[in-house]
């Protein structure tokens, strides 16, 4: 197995970095269980053959039209790019995804849990866990969400939980994304061009599917109806699912058509939909039908020019109404949000042990809250080690990353975080782990992240055996989203031997 430079990458603190084909070892052919059949089929491949899969792999994406749009400054307007894909496969062990599994649970439950206190009785604030002003102050809390409980409970319908890895054993939890996660559809494309690709490597090694995952999204919306169901809904025994995409520029355009058209569903933008009879409904060609769950990829603000921002033209005004008189599902809830912040994250071993008295099963990123006098004067004599980010912030934006960052960008930082305190949180570079990457010289170690994605329904979570690992394809770098240049990878969870 050829290995470009050092199996073992080090950090920009210095440590070495846990490889998951070689664990901490060098260039000497070693690899952990998991990898043993991929690595042996790799071993027999001819280099030429992998090049011109990269190849064939590039064109599929272009012709596919998985794409995604960065925006940057200037007069440019979005720049549409493919998504940077690498043929080796991200591989975890079965008792590895196990484990995994069990610590996402605990925490999506908890999640939803949260939710549905923070917007009724606020339990967990009367007890002393939570300060309240993180809650009531944050730019996240939705107050037209107080005094309602969604549809079946749940706030949470599709969950994005980032997970990094440090050891053999270690993973921790970067942040959770409960507002509108994205990627799954870069997930399910990257299975099936490998699937395409390499059909024989399908054969020897025994990887757990996950092709299903729009069949069980579907299913998880249709049992969340609204207590008001459409006539159509209770003629035909299941709710009428949509999917409200802001439109063809969006940036995750793609992956709003690609799940309407795999779930069977509607892809509906806003000049599609109205108001009739006290329900939402879609224009169709047998005139305009009632919509009972919708699946919405547009941000709080603008579902509603009526009850939030009066200038949004990719809502319906009116829809708040609909959904709070129980004739409309909205997938997430709105005000779900709030479970995204940075600063109440570092809150989360708290909330998950004060709804479910138990320890939480993955570990938080140790997080210094800058808000805080006495963390912010640690932050600033550290900018240099830390990762410091703002507490909204997403997309790899707004944040420095201080190892790598130069002193003019670490002393700019400083006057915004002196300015702005409370909008950042920081953490400790992490010694990420790295996957290898297949390049002209052979395979490379890179940073990784990895993003599963859950489905929560009354009395039931639930998610395919793998999910999104984000690579940062730049040497040394932490940065794995798109927008920075990172790429994707194949997520295998091997079946139990």
């Amino acid at each position: 197995m050829l290995f470009n430079g050092q199996m073992g990458d080090k950090t920009p603190m210095g440590s070495v970095a846990f490889d998951e084909m070689t664990g901490f070892g060098g260039s000497d052919g070693g690899r952990r269980d998991c990898y043993d059949s991929y690595g042996a089929w790799y071993d027999t491949e001819d280099p030429k053959r992998l090049r011109a899969k990269v190849r064939q792999a590039r064109d599929v994406f272009r012709t596919t039209g998985i794409t995604f749009n960065v925006y940057g400054g200037g007069d440019e307007g979005a720049v549409e790019r493919l998504i940077p894909f690498d043929i080796v496969p991200r591989i975890l062990s079965a008792r590895e995804w196990d484990r995994l599994v069990r610590g996402i649970e605990q925490r999506v439950l908890a999640i939803n849990a949260f939710l549905a206190d923070v917007y009724n009785r606020r339990e967990i604030i009367k007890a002393g866990r939570i300060p309240e002003h993180l809650i009531v102050d944050n730019a996240a809390y939705t107050p037209q969400m107080a005094g309602f409980v969604p549809p079946g409970g749940i706030y949470t319908h599709v969950v994005g939980v980032d997970l990094v890895r440090t050891d053999e054993d270690e993973f921790y939890v970067l942040e959770d994304n409960a507002r509108i996660p994205s990627g799954v559809s870069y997930m399910l494309e990257n299975r099936q061009t490998m699937q395409r690709m390499f059909p024989e490597l399908f054969s020897q090694v025994n990887v757990q599917p996950i092709r299903n995952y729009p069949a069980k999204l579907r299913q998880s919306l249709e049992a969340c109806p609204p207590p008001d169901p459409s006539p159509r809904a209770v003629r035909e025994g299941r709710p009428t699912v949509a999917v409200l995409t802001p439109g063809l520029h969006n940036s995750a355009f793609y992956e709003h058509s690609f799940l309407a058209d795999q779930m069977g569903a509607e892809l509906v933008e806003a000049q599609d939909l109205r108001i009739v009879s006290g329900r939402l409904a879609m224009r169709t060609t047998r005139g305009y039908q009632p919509i009972d769950v919708l699946y919405r990829r547009v941000d709080d603000d603008f579902i509603d020019p009526l009850t939030f921002r009066p200038d949004s033209v990719l809502g319906v005004a009116g829809l708040f109404d609909v959904y709070r008189a129980g004739r409309l599902t909205l997938a997430n809830a709105p005000g779900a949000g709030i479970a995204d912040d940075k600063a109440l994250y570092s809150y989360m071993p708290d909330i998950i042990e004060f709804y479910s008295g138990e320890k939480p099963i993955l570990r938080n990123v140790h997080t210094w809250r800058c808000s805080e006098p006495d963390s912010l004067a640690y932050v600033l004599d550290h900018l240099d080690e830390l990762v410091v980010k703002e507490v909204h912030g997403s997309g790899g934006y707004g944040m420095l990353v201080g190892p790598t960052a130069s002193k003019r960008e670490i002393a700019r930082f400083r006057v915004t975080l002196k300015e702005n305190p409370a909008t950042y949180i920081a953490q400790p570079t992490l010694s990420l782990s790295t996957v290898p990457v297949f390049d002209n010289s052979g395979l490379s170690p890179r940073h990784v992240d990895l993003r599963p994605f859950v489905l929560a329904s009354p009395g039931k979570v639930d998610m395919v055996p793998g999910g999104l690992t984000r690579v940062a394809l730049k040497k040394g770098s932490l940065v794995v989203n798109s927008s920075q240049g990172g790429g994707t990878k194949d997520t295998w969870v091997l079946a139990d031997a």
